[in-house]
């Protein structure tokens, strides 16, 4: 006798639905409401006070007292990741990484010196060469960068940054994670993209995998210079396609799309994601930008690399307050102070990172060799490398009108490695595959560029 025929209807159905749940992963992972309640305003008020009380952090500052320049600066933030590191039985590795910079040809450098990285990696136990990145900036600026004597707090641009990035290293200190994840404190910013230009290079000699790196400059300002108060919007930057792109790949992406789905984009709409799943009072705009018009920030060393990469910072900058000395013009007070930040929006904005990190280490890697199939077909078919990984729970089949910016519609598929979409036209969608742990984390989603063979 079938099973539907000894049970009633009611019974039937909700064993079905107790299957099916026995074989998806859930939707949430609850450990992602702990990270932001977890997350303090008040530590963060803490540390940005700290940051800023240093008087300047300018790169060529002094780097010999104790209380004032940038060497102080570096060393206190490596003490709190050692710090964090002992709370959490030695699980950062906290080191020092440096280059040395002339003035000769360099047009924002002052002096020779040494541009010091303070880099904390809380490694991961399945994949411990897979890297996810945070990262502030250490250093400061006046109104003219080669001025290293005066003095530039730099409040919110970027001891916001940077406080959130040791806050972070605090909150997700206390789990354990499949990938390794880097909490990081760049110099040199404001003369050039030093710190991060270092720190790219070094990964790439020490071979690291890179999921992404999440740079934060400027997160604590909700007041812009247009009048607009504002404590939950926030911006991503992420260019398009990678920058090392090739001419074939370039050749290719004109008869397959893709213009708007790199791998930097696919970071950021990751963000969005799990901002509205996990803290859906808070706005993200996905700016299609690399970075602000004409500016820089310290993940673009890492997109020139080929890493994916993005900024995320306020959605209203208030221009008196960066890049400025300390004064009064016309009643116009100038100048990146204290007064300046909002602590409870730069803990949201942290938070914002640490769910996004905590998201990308605790899922299995993202699918490789993904294809795509369905040219003049009334279906489209998507396949991928197979895998035995223990971690995978299945495979979310992502797939979006042209026109929209995030991924719409899914369907999610276990124990293969293809799958048709029937009824769904290729001309008319995009698409994408990402990998489900078994906690309900995704992998970042990878945009089909290959085109099957058959």
């Amino acid at each position: 006798m079938r099973l539907r025929h000894l049970l009633t209807p009611a019974l039937f159905f909700l064993f079905i639905a107790i299957s099916f749940a026995q074989q998806a992963p859930p939707q949430v992972d609850t450990r992602i409401y702990e990270i932001i309640e977890n997350t303090s305003a008040e530590r963060i008020e803490s540390d940005i006070r700290r940051l800023a009380g240093y008087g300047t952090r300018n790169t060529f500052s002094d780097t010999l007292s104790d209380t004032r320049g940038i060497g102080a600066a570096r060393r206190w933030i490596k003490a709190e990741f050692e710090k964090i590191s002992a709370d959490c039985g030695g699980c950062l590795e906290v080191f020092y990484q440096k280059d040395f910079v002339t003035a000769e040809g360099n047009a924002r450098v002052p002096k020779d010196a040494y541009v010091v990285n303070v880099v904390a990696i809380l490694r991961g136990t399945d994949y411990p060469n897979s890297h996810v990145i945070m990262s502030g900036d250490i250093d400061s600026r006046a109104s003219d960068t080669m001025n290293y004597t005066i003095d530039a707090p730099g409040a919110n641009d970027n001891a916001s940054g940077m406080a959130g990035t040791i806050e972070a290293a605090r909150v997700l200190s206390k789990y354990k994670f499949k990938h390794s994840i880097v909490f990081a404190g760049l110099s040199g910013e404001e003369q050039g993209l030093f710190g991060g230009k270092g720190l790219a290079q070094y990964s790439r000699r020490q071979d690291w995998e890179i999921v992404g790196i999440l740079n934060n400059d400027m997160i604590g300002n909700i007041e812009g210079v247009d009048g607009v108060i504002d404590n939950r919007t926030f911006r991503i930057f992420s260019e398009p396609i990678p920058a090392n792109e090739t001419d074939r790949e370039r050749r290719a992406r004109r008869f397959t799309g893709g213009e708007v789905d790199g791998i930097s984009r696919q970071l950021a709409r990751y963000i969005h994601k799990q901002v509205k799943t996990y803290m859906p009072e808070m706005n993200p705009m996905m700016i299609y930008r690399l970075d602000r018009f004409g500016r820089g920030g310290h993940h673009r060393p890492f997109n020139d690399l080929g890493f994916a990469g993005v900024r995320i910072m306020e959605a209203h900058e208030y221009y008196n307050r960066q890049h400025q000395d300390i004064r009064v013009e016309n009643g116009i007070e100038y100048g990146d102070v204290i007064e300046g930040v909002n602590f409870p929006y730069a803990a949201k904005l942290t938070s914002v990172n640490a769910i996004s990190l905590a998201g990308l280490a605790w899922a299995p890697p993202k699918p490789t060799n993904v294809r795509i199939g369905g040219a003049v077909r009334p279906s489209t078919t998507l396949a991928w490398d197979a895998t035995d990984d223990p971690n995978i729970a299945g495979y979310k089949i992502y797939f979006r009108l042209t026109t929209s910016p995030t991924w719409d519609s899914f369907v999610y598929v276990s124990g293969v490695n293809e799958h048709t979409l029937e009824g769904i036209v290729i001309d008319n969608y995009y698409f994408g595959v990402a990998v489900v742990g078994k906690d309900g984390n995704e992998s970042p989603v990878v945009f089909p560029y290959q085109r099957m063979r058959r």
